[in-house]
C-alpha cells in the first residue's frame, strides 16, 4: 500500500503546480482547477492547504524569492570580494535557467495589484537590495548603492530576457 504524502510534501506539490500554471497561462487565466489537475488531486483539496488563489500565489511567489534570497546568500558568505558581483550574476543566471517559471510568475506579479501580493513583492525586492547593498559597502565596492541599484536593474532585465526568449539583453 502506497503511504499517503505528508502535509508539507503536498503543500510543496500544490505551490509547484502552481508555479507552473500561472507562469504558463497568467494569473488570471489559471484555475486552482488546474492546478489540482497537475497535482492530480481534487479542486477542493487546494484549498485545503490555500484559502484562495491569492494565497497560493503569495505562497508561490514566496518560494521563488526564498530561492533567489538563499542562492545569494551562499555567494555573499563564501565569495571573495574581488568575485563577489560576478558570483552573484552567475547565481541569479542559474536560478533563471533552472527556474524559468519562477521568473516569469514573479514579472507577472509585478503588475498584479492586490496589496497582498505587492508586498509579497516589495519583501523580496527590498531583501534582496539589502543584502546586495550590504555585501558590496563591506567589500569597499566603490559606489555600492549604485552598483546595488544597478545589479538589480540587470536582474530585471535578465527576466525580461528570459520572457521574451531574447538573450543578447543579458549580454554585457
Amino acid at each position: 500500500m502506497r503511504e499517503a504524502k505528508s502535509f508539507v510534501s503536498r503543500q510543496a506539490d500544490i505551490i509547484a503546480a502552481a508555479i507552473e500554471v500561472f507562469a504558463e497561462t497568467g494569473y488570471y487565466r489559471a484555475t486552482t482547477t488546474q492546478i489540482a489537475n497537475r497535482v492530480q488531486i481534487s479542486q477542493p483539496y487546494v484549498f485545503h492547504f490555500f484559502a484562495s488563489k491569492e494565497k497560493l500565489l503569495q505562497s508561490a511567489l514566496e518560494v521563488s524569492w526564498s530561492r533567489i534570497i538563499t542562492s545569494f546568500r551562499k555567494v555573499v558568505e563564501s565569495a571573495s570580494s574581488e568575485r563577489l558581483e560576478a558570483e552573484l550574476i552567475a547565481a541569479y543566471e542559474q536560478i533563471t535557467e533552472s527556474y524559468r517559471n519562477e521568473v516569469l510568475l514573479q514579472m507577472q506579479a509585478q503588475s498584479i495589484q492586490e496589496e497582498a501580493i505587492r508586498e509579497t513583492m516589495r519583501y523580496g525586492f527590498r531583501e534582496v537590495r539589502k543584502m546586495v547593498l550590504k555585501a558590496f559597502s563591506q567589500t569597499k565596492i566603490p559606489n555600492p548603492e549604485e552598483k546595488a541599484m544597478l545589479f538589480l536593474a540587470r536582474g530585471v532585465l535578465c527576466n525580461i530576457a528570459t520572457a521574451i526568449r531574447m538573450p543578447e539583453l543579458k549580454e554585457s
